[in-house]
């Protein structure tokens, strides 16, 4: 091993126990192996956590570049969508608030983005698109019962 893990075996082991995702978890326990010496070889300590060998010299490398927070912070993929640019993004923001001519559901708008825009979008990626960005949710309203007297609910309004 070409370099020195600067933290000591306790704080890596107090380290480990916070971690609250597996994946920081294992990049410690990675460390913690190489620290004290129960592997002489990468690929044997990649194949005790499981991982592919790249895996660990990755691992290693964001700990040389960045320290402990490199191996702690998972770095996030948010990319923009291909599918639905910022045309259809903005579109789509304008019907979803649109109360004159509301959409349907989730079918609805795909059916909607393929007329106005010639795109295919998979119904489950367009409708978590739409609850990632605009925080939309079906909505299903509850069947009113027949005998339901409308001079009941008014009198249960006024006094509660």
């Amino acid at each position: 091993m070409g370099f020195e893990i600067k933290e000591s075996l306790v704080e890596l082991n107090v380290l480990q126990k916070k971690q609250t995702s597996i994946k920081a978890e294992r990049r410690i326990t990675c460390l913690i192996l190489l620290k004290s010496n129960k592997f002489s070889k990468q690929e044997l300590v990649a194949e005790y956590l499981g991982v592919g060998r790249q895996c660990v010299v990755t691992w290693l490398s964001l700990y040389r570049q960045h320290g402990i927070e490199g191996i702690i912070l998972n770095a996030s993929r948010n990319k923009p969508s291909k599918i639905i640019t910022q045309e259809v993004h903005a579109a789509l923001s304008v019907k979803v608030k649109d109360a004159t001519d509301p959409l349907l559901g989730y079918w609805d708008a795909q059916r909607w983005v393929n007329e106005k825009f010639d795109i295919k979008i998979q119904y489950h990626w367009l409708r978590l698109y739409m609850i990632k960005h605009f925080k939309t949710k079906l909505k299903t309203p509850r069947k009113s019962h027949i005998k339901k007297e409308e001079l009941a609910e008014e009198n249960f309004f006024k006094t509660a």
